[in-house]
C-alpha cells in the first residue's frame, strides 16, 4: 500500500527527528568525552534518554508505513 503524501510527510518528518536526537546524542558524547569521567558519566543518562526518544520516534515512522499510523485531515 503506498503512503499519502501527508503520511509520507510524516515519516519523513519523524524519521529526521529521530536522526537530529542521535546527532544531539552523538555531540552531547563527545562533548562529555573530552571533559572527562565525572562528566561523561553525568552526561550517559541524558545521552540514553535521547536514543530512547530517537529509538522511539524511529519505531513510530515504521508504523506510520505500514498504515498503523495515519495522519488525517486538519478541521
Amino acid at each position: 500500500m503506498a503512503l499519502t503524501k501527508p503520511n509520507q510527510e510524516l515519516r519523513r518528518d519523524l524519521k529526521e527527528s529521530a536522526f537530529s536526537l542521535e546527532e544531539a546524542a552523538l555531540d552531547l558524547f563527545r562533548m562529555a568525552k573530552q571533559r572527562g569521567d565525572t562528566e561523561l558519566l553525568e552526561a550517559m543518562e541524558t545521552i540514553e534518554r535521547l536514543h530512547e526518544q530517537a529509538d522511539r520516534l524511529t519505531a513510530y515512522a515504521e508504523e506510520v508505513k505500514v498504515g498503523r499510523i495515519v495522519r488525517g485531515k486538519v478541521e
